[in-house]
């Protein structure tokens, strides 16, 4: 389709049951059935990378699995996201679960792809390992990217068993390759022990700062929003989520969980807060379904990858209007 066409939009759940059919993102087309999208929604089922319990390579189904259940109005947004902008389900980008080093680079090549074509990315992990590759895309495409990182671990650590490509590193090696702006990094939701007291200077080294999950409970969703928008500004931004920044209880199944989480809600209220940033591509990761219940977690990443397209949506429709509006002057 053309960018002037009529986005195609999910199926229609009064008339065809959720649960029957193809368990694409949200019930939307596929990719090859409309042949472009604004927002493509990928999935990278890839979990060798982790450093305790497996499982996130099935995480990309289950965050579809559950978004079944998502209707096609965003009413906490004023939106109605699949009608503003085309967006489709790219499927997965298949990588060698035996190296990491060629899965990374499967990754890259992959999101050069999908970028190359207009579209901004909603990935679907997967471990964290894979943002360095999306985020090597991105840069490509933007320069240097402000990060904001939703986690409960600060991923900023050198190497695992000597490893440099893990889901604990990614963020590490994106600073040394120069791929995001070290004036606008932020972590959301850090809590629980770390190997000590350096780890936290040497994350303020590569120049993040820190909105741990205390801080969210004390001084509110509304305030936080403020600080990393000011933080961000109109810089073009990566939006980073590992669903264990949510506490266990609402999001058991994940590989390393922390007590003391955020809540689904708080999280999901901080990302509406974002509305007014420059969102270019985002990813929600580390979704390990086998230690899931009832899809407590894949319930929580549907909804977060849902108010992400939505953002992206938006600020893509509202590009269009405005470049029409100036054409016509």
């Amino acid at each position: 389709m053309s960018s002037n066409e009529t986005p195609r939009g999910p199926v229609d759940s009064s008339r065809i049951p959720r649960y029957a059919g193809p368990a694409t993102f949200a019930r939307l087309p596929r990719l090859d059935e409309v042949g472009r999208a604004d927002v493509a929604v990928v999935g990278v089922p890839f979990d060798s990378g982790v450093s305790y319990r497996p499982g996130a390579r099935f995480g990309g189904n289950a965050i579809r699995e559950a978004s079944r259940l998502l209707r096609p109005y965003n009413p906490a947004q004023d939106a109605s996201p699949f009608a503003l902008a085309q967006v489709a389900d790219g499927g997965d980008i298949a990588v060698n679960p035996f190296n990491i080093h060629e899965a990374v680079e499967t990754v890259e090549a992959a999101a050069d792809e999908l970028l190359g074509t207009g579209a901004r990315l909603m990935t679907l992990g997967g471990d964290h390992t894979i943002a360095l590759p999306l985020l090597r895309s991105v840069a490509k495409k933007h320069g240097p990217v402000a990060l904001l990182h939703f986690d409960a671990h600060l991923d900023t650590w050198d190497t695992y068993f000597g490893a440099e490509y893990t889901h604990g590193t990614p963020f590490r090696r994106a600073v040394e390759e120069g791929i995001l702006d070290t004036s606008a990094l932020s972590h959301v939701g850090i809590r629980g022990p770390l190997y000590g007291k350096q780890d936290l200077a040497d994350d303020e080294k590569m120049g993040f700062g820190i909105v741990t999950s205390a801080d969210v409970m004390r001084r509110g969703v509304d305030e936080v929003a403020d600080q990393l928008r000011q933080r961000i500004g109109d810089r073009p931004l990566y939006i980073s989520i590992d669903i264990d920044c949510l506490d266990p209880a609402h999001a058991p199944g994940t590989g390393t969980p922390e007590a003391g989480g955020m809540t689904s809600r708080e999280l999901l209220e901080i990302l509406r807060g974002l509305a007014s940033c420059n969102l270019v591509s985002a990813d929600v990761v580390e979704v390990a379904p086998a230690y899931d219940h009832a899809e407590i977690t894949s319930v929580a990443a549907s909804h977060t990858a849902y108010e992400l397209t939505t953002i992206m949506s938006r600020q893509i429709a509202a590009a269009r209007t405005e470049n029409k509006g100036n054409e016509g002057k």
